[in-house]
């Protein structure tokens, strides 16, 4: 294995050509993280996120009937949530985000699912890829930081930089959301 700890698995049918699939550790039963790079970038997946009504109703299934295990908790109290990131054993990297809205609002199937993210290594960049490309960047990445789009099945997929924010800039600073995210 390369000393960076991932191994080039090559490309899949139906992949994009040209899309390595690189592991970031060797298999573990279903779980597997994959970054994909292409443009010299890398993206890597980082969390699934859901919503959910009882915190800790869900942190019991979850964790004590589940067995996954608490791995992070960030209280936002501006902005009224809790995020509990679960993850199995040796599979930290691969957390599930449980967000926890303090004011109570129904959840229709659906709804209750919120987003899949990715790590990039330049924010920016890979939205001005993305539009160019004919994507609608619905929340630009204004702080530097974090961006939304949405797939053609309109799946929330958030993009965070990788590291700490960078600069802000145009256009994305002053750049409106667009739709949903």
């Amino acid at each position: 294995m390369p000393a960076s700890g991932r191994i080039v698995l090559g490309t899949r049918p139906g992949q994009l050509p040209g899309f390595p699939i690189l592991q970031r550790r060797p298999p573990t039963g279903y779980a597997l993280c994959l970054a994909i790079v292409k443009w010299g970038q890398t993206v890597r997946y980082l969390h699934t996120m859901i919503r959910v009504t009882d915190l800790e109703e869900s942190l019991d299934f979850y964790c004590n009937k589940l067995g996954l295990r608490e791995v992070g908790r960030h209280d936002h109290e501006a902005g009224r949530f809790t995020l509990v990131f679960v993850a199995a054993e040796g599979q930290e990297d691969c957390a599930l985000e449980l967000t926890f809205n303090w004011d109570p609002e129904p959840y229709g199937e659906g709804r209750n699912f919120g987003h899949v993210a990715y790590e990039v290594e330049d924010i920016y960049a890979t939205c001005q890829r993305l539009m160019d490309a004919g994507v609608t960047i619905n929340r630009p990445p204004r702080d530097g930081k974090m961006a939304f789009i949405r797939s053609p099945d309109n799946i929330s997929i958030e993009l965070l930089q990788k590291g700490a924010a960078l600069a802000p800039g145009e256009p994305w600073h002053s750049m409106g959301n667009t739709g949903i995210w």
